[in-house]
């Protein structure tokens, strides 16, 4: 993601993702999660998912972590299609990797690869962060496997 900065030197994407998030949590709330009548996956949990995805471009690992944390419990996680699910487990994998945490990112990739495999096997950046993860030296032998398999390691 491009960072913008104003004139004056601070970041400015920061703010402006905030306040597009927020405009689009408003309009997710007349939605409700599990009322995709029109099959968008647009609602509250997919507006609080993309925050993780947000946070994760801004580098703010911790910050996506918690809110991954969060987006999961909410009930509108289970009406998301399974390929968006896998998508943010990818993401949130980026978020664990910008903590320094291998391990759970390894869990969230090989979830990813077990719920939606196209989103693994078949997606560039997805099987980026599947070698990045694999490359790390506390990386689990689950993570190392799926990147023998898919041929990135």
């Amino acid at each position: 993601m491009i960072r913008f900065r104003s004139v004056d030197g601070s970041p400015t994407c920061d703010r402006a993702a905030g306040d597009l998030l927020g405009e689009a949590a408003e309009l997710a709330a007349g939605v409700g999660d599990g009322h995709d009548h029109h099959r968008t996956a647009f609602g509250p949990t997919a507006v609080e998912l993309a925050r993780v995805t947000a946070a994760v471009e801004l580098g703010d690992g911790s910050r996506a972590v918690t809110l991954h944390r969060e987006a999961i419990r909410r009930d509108g996680w289970r009406w998301l299609p399974v390929e968006d699910r896998a998508a943010h487990l990818i993401d949130a994998a980026r978020a664990h990797l910008q903590t320094n945490d291998p391990g759970n990112a390894a869990r969230l990739l090989v979830r990813a690869d077990s719920i939606a495999p196209a989103e693994i096997r078949h997606r560039p950046s997805a099987r980026d962060v599947v070698a990045h993860a694999a490359r790390h030296p506390d990386a689990p032998p689950t993570i190392t496997q799926l990147a023998i398999n898919l041929g990135v390691l």
